[in-house]
């Protein structure tokens, strides 16, 4: 993907509101996955979230949100199902973490484990 493409994601992911964009990301990763992401135990709040009816926690939409950036830039070039797979499985690049676990404490790693998956294509 080139810069200016990723910027725009990038600037997707900061402007879109926030029960779009957790609806996106329900439909890629499912909405127990996005609960991981977020760091809640009630994959029902992602939903209440799509819906519009609950907030996130600051931290929690934080996590949506660099979650739906590293999201985009994947289904740039892969398939829904693949970024799902990419999520959950093991990165060797993270420690051996699923990017769903490392997003918390690793965002940058995350997108740059993104970004070297989508370079080996």
């Amino acid at each position: 993907m080139s810069v200016t493409a990723e910027q725009a994601v990038h600037g997707l992911a900061t402007r879109l509101e926030l029960p779009t964009l957790v609806r996106s990301l329900q439909d890629v990763l499912g909405q127990r996955l996005v609960a991981v992401v977020a760091g809640v135990a009630d994959a029902k709040a992602v939903g209440k979230w799509a819906r519009g009816e609950r907030a996130p926690h600051p931290d929690a939409e934080r996590r949506l949100r660099h979650a739906f950036q590293v999201a985009q830039l994947l289904l740039g070039a892969e398939s829904a199902e693949t970024v799902r797979a990419w999520f959950v499985g093991m990165n060797p690049e993270l420690g051996d973490r699923s990017p769903a676990e490392a997003l918390a404490e690793d965002p940058v790693g995350v997108l740059q484990a993104a970004r070297a998956f989508l370079a080996h294509g």
